[in-house]
């Protein structure tokens, strides 16, 4: 998997990196055990402070993204990914929210939201976009 980070982007370098991990996952780039690198080595590969990659793997880990072991170091869930819930619902409701609203305002149709949406999803479904 490629790490692309933005430094000058708005968005926090643990946010892109945590986020390239989790699409590396859903396009199965990263499989369920396959081990991940040390967050010293991550840091130095790409150039980044380690407290910044120590952060994005404490946020992975709290989503049940990556387990974090003494021994074995870091690895994508071996059980897989937890599916959405209540909790998660919820928090993507919150995240959408603004982002609608937004598209609203500037005149973009429900239609082309919804086309643009799908062509995302897409991107991500197993099977496609993958290794």
């Amino acid at each position: 998997m490629y790490i692309n980070l933005d430094l000058e982007a708005e968005e926090p370098i643990y946010t892109q990196l945590k986020n390239q991990i989790i699409a590396g996952i859903a396009k199965q780039e990263i499989v369920p055990g396959e081990g991940l690198p040390s967050v010293r080595s991550l840091a130095a590969d790409i150039g980044i402070n380690l407290h910044t990659v120590n952060k994005a793997y404490q946020h992975l880990k709290q989503e049940g993204f990556i387990l974090i072991h003494r021994q074995k170091g870091v690895v994508v869930n071996p059980d897989g990914i937890p599916e959405a819930d209540e909790i998660y619902i919820g928090q993507l409701k919150h995240l959408l929210h603004p982002l609608i609203a937004e598209s609203v305002c500037r005149d973009v149709s429900e239609k082309e939201f919804l086309e643009l949406c799908s062509g995302l999803f897409n991107e991500f479904q197993k099977g496609e976009g993958g290794k």
